[in-house]
């Protein structure tokens, strides 16, 4: 396991600085300890806590920036619906982003081989159109993000040995 650290000093100042601060400490400490790279190698050096908050991580700036057609077509579809994210979610007590990311899913499978294949920017924007179905996904994600950010931060002060050493 990777040895993740965060200072004392850094997560004081996230912490007064608000929740998105406070997670983006964590998220930026464990990115730090795996040298920036998200990896299979990488992966296999975390433990399921933080992966799952790098994942929030990654569907939160994708979601926010473009959607989950954006999401897909970058290429996140994989780590987000093939791996266990929406179940860790649940365990974390967040029901309702669980059951979007298990709806998402289903619509992740029907429109796979749509959302990843290369395109050009006019096809891609095409893609939101053709895939309406994402929309209202998109919506409540949006809605709910701030909720979501936290009901994670409440997570990780609550289990800060998971995430990181303090020093």
């Amino acid at each position: 396991m990777r040895n993740v650290t965060i200072s004392d000093a850094t997560l004081r100042q996230a912490a007064q600085e608000g929740m998105d601060a406070f997670v983006a400490a964590f998220v930026t400490a464990i990115k730090e300890a795996i040298g920036g790279e998200l990896t299979q190698e990488t992966l296999s050096e975390l433990n399921s806590d933080q992966i799952t908050l790098l994942a929030w991580d990654v569907l939160h700036q994708e979601v926010m920036d473009g959607g989950f057609v954006q999401l897909i077509y970058n290429g996140y579809g994989p780590f987000i619906f093939k791996n266990p994210f929406a179940k860790a979610v649940k365990l974390w007590g967040m029901r309702d982003l669980s059951r979007l990311v298990y709806d998402a899913h289903t619509l992740y499978n029907k429109y796979r081989e749509k959302l990843e294949r290369d395109c050009s920017d006019e096809e891609f924007m095409a893609l939101f159109e053709q895939c309406p179905e994402f929309d209202d996904m998109d919506d409540l994600f949006v809605e709910q993000e701030e909720a979501w950010t936290a009901d994670i931060a409440q997570y990780i002060d609550k289990n800060i040995a998971k995430f990181a050493t303090i020093v």
